[in-house]
C-alpha cells in the first residue's frame, strides 16, 4: 500500500483484495489499530465497523417480551 497526501492529511488507498475480504465499501467505517513487537517493528491491523443496522440486529437477540403484570423496581433493581 502507499501513503498519499490529500488535503492535510494522509491516505492509504487499500487494495481491491483487502477491500472484498473485509466486506467494506464506500463510506464504510473502519477501525484501524497499531501494534508493536519486539524486532518485527509496527504492524496495523484494519476491520470493519459494524454499520447501525447490522448492531440493531445483534442486539435483536437479546430482546425478551416482559409479562403483562410486570412492574419496574428501581430499587429492587439497583439492590445489592
Amino acid at each position: 500500500m502507499q501513503v498519499a497526501k490529500w488535503g492535510n492529511s494522509l491516505s492509504v488507498r487499500l487494495p481491491i483484495a483487502l477491500v472484498q475480504k473485509l466486506g467494506i465499501a464506500e463510506g464504510d467505517q473502519l477501525q484501524v489499530v497499531a501494534s508493536v513487537r519486539r524486532g518485527t517493528g509496527a504492524t496495523l491491523a484494519v476491520r470493519r465497523e459494524p454499520s447501525k443496522l447490522e448492531r440493531l440486529q445483534a442486539m435483536r437477540k437479546y430482546r425478551g417480551v416482559l409479562g403483562a403484570d410486570f412492574r419496574f423496581n428501581r430499587d429492587e433493581a439497583n439492590a445489592r
